[in-house]
């Protein structure tokens, strides 16, 4: 049996795609730049805000410093809108609320920021015990960098084989892939089924309940 399950959180456990999209061309007016379309953050999204930002931004202003203004905007922002219209994903409380019932442990490893994804576990799952809720922070690699799952493995008393990292993306399937943790990708998020094909998803689910055969 898994002892421990890390979730990728933007498009895996919560639907936070109109948020980030809302924020960022609220933070691209501020500075006259052309808003996209909700659509667009699908693919923009997963590798971090600051790589949001680059993706966002029209080529000819993807400088550092353009970069850092679209940050300095889009944070105030969004730390005050981010549940303004995300919700929880269909099934996913449940599943939660099941693994911890069987004694499962569940960690949250994302690339957003550390400050925001705290704030969204606690807003949206406040029955629910994650042994540890780890985002993007200052000196840490984002993902696919495999550090932020070692962290998680470490904390948890887990080792890789015990353990199954679970999300949305190519990222995410890469990450497991450095960190040698079995992958699960799921088809309910921002990416394509093909994505996590091309990727190499162990296992690929498409309801939550699904990953409770899994453990």
């Amino acid at each position: 049996m898994k002892k421990l399950i890390i979730f990728d959180l933007d498009g895996t456990l919560l639907n936070t795609i109109a948020d980030l999209a809302n924020s960022t061309n609220y933070a691209l007016g501020r500075l006259g730049i052309n808003a996209h379309p909700l659509e667009s953050y699908n693919t923009f999204v997963g590798n971090g805000i600051r790589k949001l930002f680059e993706r966002a931004l029209p080529v000819t202003f993807r400088s550092p410093e353009m970069v850092e203004k679209v940050r300095s905007l889009f944070i105030p922002y969004y730390d005050v809108h981010n549940a303004d219209l995300t919700t929880v994903y269909p099934g996913i409380l449940e599943l939660l609320a099941t693994l911890q019932e069987k004694g499962v442990k569940i960690a949250v490893a994302s690339n957003k920021y550390q400050k925001a994804s705290v704030k969204l576990m606690e807003h949206f799952f406040p029955e629910i015990q994650f042994c540890s809720v780890l985002g993007q922070r200052e000196g840490i690699p984002v993902k696919p960098d495999p550090s932020i799952v070692l962290e998680l493995l470490k904390t948890a008393g887990a080792t890789a084989e015990e353990t199954l990292y679970v999300g949305d993306s190519g990222v995410d399937i890469q990450t497991a892939r450095n960190a040698q943790v079995e992958s699960v990708g799921v088809t309910w998020g921002f990416r394509s089924l093909e994505e996590l094909q091309t990727n190499g998803a162990r296992h690929i689910i498409h309801k939550p309940e699904e990953l409770i055969a899994l453990i």
